[in-house]
This record gives structure tokens, sequence and C-alpha cells, in this order.
């Protein structure tokens, strides 16, 4: 059997990058900042949406899209807060822009929103090498998983701006090592902002919001596309 190698001198990410980046600066001209959050199954990206949602809905506008392989119990929880739409990959370990697109498409927003948020499938691998159109890719740890995800998982946390360490309030309870995680993570990206959180306390959160809020303004009234 001959076999044939046929070049076709493309990535194959060439379209989903064309795409991504289009889907960014028109979000940019709109004054929507795009925040891509990603992490393992159970990190606590829903609790710290909607804690999140609860505490700056009032002043900025809101949107949501929701990754998940199956089911839209993650969207239910959170159009309490604001619009969100399901995202549901059938099997798919990631979200790929094309899906961006039309789930954005389905939020029907009358007018802008001051951030979108896209929760991203639960997965440290996949999603890492997907550009999603986002202005920042924020990666949530909790400390329930293990002080050891980064040099485990190193390009989710090399490809993020921020990492949020969840659960924090757990911290009492289980063998997690703030200090040893951290200096992880910045061996792999040695920038990389940490925010300690807890969802159910409030611990935290105030330095989260801020950090989103200068996020927003370093990139969107600046006119900067990522």
């Amino acid at each position: 059997m001959n076999e044939k190698t046929v070049s076709v001198g493309r990535s194959i990410l060439a379209e989903p990058a064309r795409l991504a980046e289009e889907f960014r600066a028109r979000m940019t001209r709109s004054g929507t900042f795009v925040v891509n959050l990603m992490s393992s199954p159970g990190s606590g990206k829903t609790s710290l949406l909607e804690a999140t949602a609860r505490r700056l809905g009032d002043t900025y506008r809101l949107a949501c899209l929701v990754g998940d392989i199956a089911t839209d119990r993650d969207a239910d929880r959170l159009r309490r807060y604001m619009p969100a739409v399901q995202l549901t990959t059938g099997g798919a370990c990631r979200l790929e822009p094309p899906l961006v697109e039309a789930g954005f498409q389905r939020l029907k927003l009358d007018r802008p929103v001051d951030f979108l948020f896209i929760e991203n499938v639960g997965n440290l691998v996949c999603p890492a090498s997907f550009d999603l159109g986002e202005h920042v890719r924020v990666v949530v740890l909790a400390v329930t998983e293990g002080d050891d995800k980064p040099g485990k998982y190193p390009k989710a946390f090399r490809t993020s701006t921020a990492c949020v360490l969840s659960k924090i309030d757990l911290l009492p309870y289980v063998p997690f090592r703030i200090d040893s995680a951290i200096a992880d993570a910045r061996s792999i990206r040695a920038d990389l902002e940490f925010f300690p959180v807890s969802a159910v306390s409030g611990e935290g959160l105030d330095s989260w919001l801020k950090a989103l809020i200068h996020y927003r303004n370093s990139r969107i009234l600046n006119g900067c596309t990522k």
C-alpha cells in the first residue's frame, strides 16, 4: 500500500484563530469585555460567577455563555442573575469559536453588555489550546484539587492572565498549600496573578472584582483587542 503525505501549508487552527480575533475585535468595539474561565470539573466556576454577578450586576450589564458536555444546569443557575445560554458540546471536551458565536447570537441582547463571561467545559487540557475571542483568560483552581495542578497542566496556566484559587473556606480541611501552588504556577508563567476567593463566605471577592474592572478598563477603554 502506497502512502502519500499531502501538505496543506496551513494550520488547522488558522480558521478558528481568525474567527476568534474577529469576535474579540467586535466585542471591543461594542465595549464588551470577554472573560474565558477554564478549570477542572467541579472547581466552582458557576459559584464564582454567581457571586460575581451578585456584586457587579447592579453596576454593570453582564451575560454568560456556559459550556458543558451535557445538560443546561449551570446556565439555569446563572439565569437568575444575567442572560445566559448553555453551549452543549455533545461530547467535545472544549468550546470553539463557531459555537461561541452561535451562543452569543442566541443571547439576543437588546444592547451591548459590559462583561461577557464564557464558562468553558470543565477540562484543563483541551480548552487551553483554543482562543475563543476573549480579552482575558482565567484559570480556576479549587483548593480541593491539590496544589500540584499547575505543573501537571502547564498550558492552562501559561496561557492565562490570572488564577482564581477557589473554595478557600475549605483550606482548614484539605492538604492544599497556597504558596506551593503559586510557586509551581509562577515557574510556568512568572506574571500570573492570583486571587484566593470563597464564593460562599465572600472572602477575596473584592480583590477579584477590582481586577475584573481593571482588566476591562485597561483593554476596552484603551481599544485593545487582546
